[in-house]
């Protein structure tokens, strides 16, 4: 039996009383790709937000449900927010590298959790940056601006910045957006990597970046899930009428 990592039960999400998600139920496995896909405004981005509680200081909003990560009801009273986010990375679609050298980036999340040791410091950057595939591209220039990357540099460079520390489930919308099918399939590549350490939720930018990366997918329209299965049995044989027109290209 498959060990899972996050359970969502019920979720329904609403903002200035419109819904934006409704009664859906997913459980994410450990250790795996998980793919939300579907056509623009279906709650993929919104059901990301919600694991990591990126939501929480939007007013005008309205939840209901439980999302569990391992035994923990991570909206219940008390929950350590700052805690679950260093457990709970996210990447963005658009690459935003903070201010300063290559190093600085990696560095400065572990440094903000208390790790102070130079040489274990030195450690998680070499380790993260391999695990984003990005490596041997600049460990000859680690003190160099980090905005002086290309953007698929950029955009691994913000992967390897939430590895950095060392979380347990990597949150990525629409990571590969803008960048070109070289930068796209180093990306891609280094996530299949990372499968051992993290369990992954995923955005994708195409249809066929969904069925190439899926361990299991989730298709979502209009707020509802409409299907959930393995990557290789949705993508081969849907269930859903709608998720084979969305598939096939018949809309979307």
């Amino acid at each position: 039996m498959t060990e899972l990592k996050i359970r969502i039960e019920n979720v329904s999400y609403a903002y200035d009383g419109k819904t934006v998600l409704r009664n859906v139920n997913i459980d994410i496995p450990r250790h795996a790709i998980t793919v939300l896909f579907g056509p623009a405004g279906g709650g993929k981005t919104t059901l990301l937000r919600l694991i990591n509680r990126l939501n929480d200081l939007v007013l005008g909003t309205k939840m209901a449900g439980r999302i569990w990560m391992d035994d923990m009801d991570i909206y219940a009273p008390g929950v350590d927010i700052a805690n679950l986010r260093r457990r709970v990375g996210m990447v963005f679609a658009l690459p935003l590298p903070l201010p300063g050298t290559i190093r600085e980036n990696i560095v400065y999340g572990p440094k903000m959790a208390g790790l102070r040791d130079k040489t274990r410091l030195e450690e998680r950057v070499e380790q993260s940056l391999r695990q984003a595939a990005l490596w041997d591209e600049v460990k000859d220039r680690l003190d160099s601006p980090a905005n002086a990357l290309s953007g698929g540099q950029q955009q691994r460079l913000c992967i390897a910045r939430s590895m950095a520390l060392e979380p347990e489930v990597l949150l990525l919308d629409e990571p590969t957006s803008g960048l070109d099918p070289i930068s796209t399939g180093k990306v891609e590549a280094a996530l299949f990597a990372a499968k051992p350490k993290y369990t992954i939720v995923i955005v994708p930018h195409s249809i066929q970046q969904a069925a190439r990366v899926a361990d299991h997918a989730a298709f979502f329209l209009g707020g509802e899930l409409i299907e959930y299965q393995p990557g290789r049995d949705l993508f081969t044989n849907p269930r859903a009428k709608q998720t084979e027109d969305y598939v096939t290209g018949r809309f979307g």
